[in-house]
């Protein structure tokens, strides 16, 4: 009898050890972004790992990915704040979904999990209610023919180039494009000589008759005005969202800055290869999700923070020359999930956790308090949605920093997790990711603040793993 259950306790450590060796194996396959593994192995990992398990192991992985390039294909056509590295969503789109599959980020921003999802041949849907957002995710997923891209951008610069030096009409147009408050905005910000050259590519651009060109050529021009430290306005630091007058800067030619943009995102557009598979971006808001119950098998998405990043102080320096009023967008900026617009605010239960903060932030800051709540209320909405269009035993990844307010760690993770356990999902877990500096785009401090909220918090973030059963 004693042989018979060393055998046994040997067979079974046997198998222990070959599933542990086939989760590290999906593990490297999934995180370090090596080429598709064998059919063979692929079925092996979906048949004798479950979902939950793959979840797991995903997230007792490396998930930090210093160092790893993150300009490839069409990820950098333009800056975009808090930006997520491509491999993160890659590693969760390759280990818990197949080809055909359905993916969906109902906050989309900068486009990164839309055009993974294409990337590795998955159909991706991206919703968003941020104007800059809907343009990058229409480009960024959609292959174009360069070649004609770049005969239509030389014929607009050599239009821009013309149409400049009729400075009556230039000057004529910059007076009626844009209502009282708008060109007060725009002469803070814009050089005159600025002004003329951006108006001037904006009236040739307008002209160019195909659609899916004159939208690559608007995101081009967008481009060099939203920058992390060049650009052509009198700002810097737009691409982290943190715009300060620079009165000794001297804005560069916005032709020539159009030009050499030009040059770069065909160079990255040429290198997106979407293996036919189609991507949706849909301008729409996460709480109300314009999608049929259990149409998706995996959402990975990055919410806005519980003090919110700014999105719309900096897009609106580019959306103005689209012909959108200062005003009009101060309007959808109160839209925003983690906006302190706090008129109207819906009240719903919440979890333990989540009302503690509240309630010690209300002895300190009972506006902030109102604002965390009402974050926490428009966040379980969206949770909710996320349940619903989910289909059954599928994930959805939720990538959230902590954020600090009034001196108080609002643990944002550990409440998400909190609320969405309430809508119905299983935490499966949550990891910690360290931040690359150099590759997320985060708001930096500038001066001698020392209790910037967002510096705070930008040295690490959280990957949240939920699975509806």
């Amino acid at each position: 009898m004693e042989a018979v259950r060393r055998q046994i306790k040997y067979t079974k450590a046997i198998k222990v050890d070959r599933h542990r060796n086939l989760k590290e194996q999906f593990r490297l396959f999934a995180l370090n972004g090596s080429p598709v593994v064998s059919q063979t192995d692929l079925l092996r990992f979906y048949q004798k790992l479950s979902k939950r398990e793959r979840l797991a192991a995903l997230l007792n992985g490396e998930l930090n990915f210093h160092g790893e390039d993150s300009s490839y294909a069409s990820h950098d056509l333009h800056a975009f704040a808090a930006k997520f590295p491509p491999q993160l969503p890659r590693a969760f789109i390759r280990g818990l979904t197949k080809p055909g599959d359905t993916v969906l980020d109902p906050m989309m921003g900068s486009g990164t999990t839309v055009v993974e999802a294409v990337i590795e041949g998955r159909r991706a849907v991206g919703l968003d209610i941020d104007l800059l957002a809907m343009r990058l995710g229409r480009v960024k997923t959609m292959p174009l023919d360069v070649y004609r891209l770049r005969e239509a951008g030389d014929k607009v610069i050599e239009k821009a180039g013309n149409l400049l030096s009729r400075s009556e009409k230039i000057d004529r147009k910059l007076t009626e494009f844009f209502d009282e408050e708008t060109k007060v905005f725009v002469d803070y910000w814009f050089a005159p000589s600025t002004q003329r050259e951006l108006m001037a590519l904006i009236l040739a651009i307008k002209v160019v008759p195909d659609l899916p060109t004159r939208r690559f050529l608007e995101l081009s021009f967008s481009s060099i005005i939203v920058t992390k430290s060049g650009g052509v306005s009198k700002a810097r630091d737009l691409a982290h969202t943190r715009p300060h007058l620079d009165k000794t800067k001297i804005p560069k030619n916005a032709l020539e800055q159009f030009s050499i943009r030009l040059r770069k995102n065909l160079a990255s557009l040429a290198q997106l290869r979407t293996n036919g598979a189609i991507a949706s971006p849909i301008s729409g808001d996460a709480r109300y999700m314009p999608i049929a119950d259990k149409a998706i098998d995996l959402i990975v998405t990055s919410p806005p923070y519980a003090n919110a990043i700014d999105y719309m102080r900096a897009h609106k320096f580019s959306l103005v020359w689209f012909g959108k009023s200062v005003n009009e967008l101060s309007k959808l900026r109160g839209e925003y999930i983690g906006s302190e617009r706090i008129r109207g605010i819906r009240t719903g239960t919440m979890s333990d956790r989540p009302c503690k903060i509240i309630e010690q932030l209300e002895k300190l800051d009972r506006k902030k308090a109102t604002v965390l709540e009402k974050y926490f209320v428009e966040m379980k909405e969206v949770l909710f949605e996320m349940y619903r269009v989910l289909r059954g035993n599928s994930a959805a990844i939720v990538v959230v920093g902590p954020s600090v307010m009034r001196g108080i760690d609002v643990q944002t993770h550990y409440c998400l997790a909190d609320i969405a356990a309430t809508v119905g999902f299983d935490v499966v877990g949550v990891a910690k990711r360290n931040l690359d500096r150099n590759k997320r785009m985060m708001p930096a401090r500038f001066g001698k603040k020392t209790d910037s909220m967002i510096e705070q918090r930008i040295h690490e973030e959280y990957v949240i793993g939920l699975l509806k059963p």
